[in-house]
């Protein structure tokens, strides 16, 4: 983190404000922990902040403290064109292009106030007066972890320090992923020693399966294909598939992740069909070398990291499965 961007933020920060903080569309472990973990920070040196979703979250993270309080903009878009409209000053974390904000990406486009971009994930887009940018950070968690020492050694509570560890815990998939440095850890020590229930927040994220859900990954591991010449395996959810396991948002998060645990599979693939949207939902991880964030980027319409990433497709599921198949078959030599 370069000292020029606490330097700027510092002198954004030196008076009170009225401060919108935005987390990305269907917001995960990282983008929650960070907005909140910020959200208590700055209404603690005197700021009104608030934090402003695009949309709802999964019940596994309703625990969060500050929740309660985030406004979702798809339930009172009154509310949030307000507030962002009203702030003197507005965070985007955890996304570096605003589409990935859908209904509130005209009013930060339109905004004539600082906008201050903290996010790890590749190819920023150049829209915020402020930023910081690394894609080589574990989470936008740590990242905002950091920015909270430079800006206050002191500035951690128990409250910040569950958030942060939620969103770092949840990005590295408990600590596994590859951008999981030595930093990382000691991040970690920090936060516990500053209040962060480590066991607790586990159990709360991983050991809540609903019995709805715990069917739904049964299922989900019954319809996982291989492709053919090619260390890939993928899964498709359709509608009628997810309505007889009632489903709810966040019910398939990290069931992609399963496919990955198999000998000698480098990649998997998880498609999830919303009927609702007219929209195939994808989800990438990768072992190793293989980018899927320029494979989703290339051939879905998605992005993200090295070796996890997202995309989408306004076909059929069953055209969507063949052109999973064909553009596999056109990167299997980089495996």
């Amino acid at each position: 983190m370069e000292t020029s961007f606490i330097n700027s933020l510092s002198e954004l920060l030196s008076f009170p404000k009225k401060i919108a903080i935005i987390p990305h569309k269907n917001p995960d472990g990282d983008a929650l922990g960070s907005t909140l973990a910020l959200y208590h920070f700055l209404n603690k040196r005197g700021h009104q902040a608030t934090v402003v979703a695009p949309n709802d979250y999964p019940s596994f993270l309703t625990w969060l403290p500050g929740q309660e309080h985030i406004v979702k903009n798809t339930e009172n878009p009154d509310k949030s064109k307000k507030i962002v409209k009203e702030a003197s000053l507005i965070f985007t974390l955890d996304f570096n292009d605003l589409s990935r904000i859908e209904g509130l990406t005209r009013l930060v486009q339109e905004a004539t106030v600082p906008v201050v971009m903290i996010d790890h994930h590749e190819n920023p887009q150049n829209y915020a007066q402020l930023t910081y940018s690394d894609k080589d950070m574990s989470s936008t968690c740590e990242m905002v972890f950091q920015v909270i020492q430079a800006l206050d050694p002191k500035g951690l509570t128990p409250d910040i320090a569950n958030c942060l560890y939620t969103g770092i815990m949840t990005d590295t998939g408990s600590f596994k992923y590859s951008a999981t440095t030595a930093t990382t850890h000691r991040t970690i020590a920090t936060l516990i020693e500053a209040g962060a229930e480590n066991t607790a927040i586990h159990q709360k994220i991983y050991d809540t399966f609903t019995f709805d859900r715990l069917k739904l990954l049964g299922i989900t591991l019954s319809n996982m294909k291989k492709i053919e010449g090619v260390p890939v395996v993928y899964i498709a959810l359709n509608q009628a598939t997810l309505n007889t396991c009632n489903f709810r948002k966040g019910d398939t998060e990290g069931f992609v992740n399963y496919g990955l645990s198999l000998k000698d599979i480098q990649m998997a693939v998880i498609l999830i069909e919303n009927e609702g949207e007219r929209k195939i939902r994808m989800s990438f991880r990768s072992k190793g070398h293989f980018s899927v964030n320029e494979f989703a980027r290339k051939y879905f319409s998605g992005g993200g990291h090295l070796n996890a990433a997202g995309g989408v497709s306004e076909k059929s599921m069953i055209e969507t499965e063949r052109a999973l198949i064909a553009a596999i078959k056109e990167v299997k030599n980089e495996f």
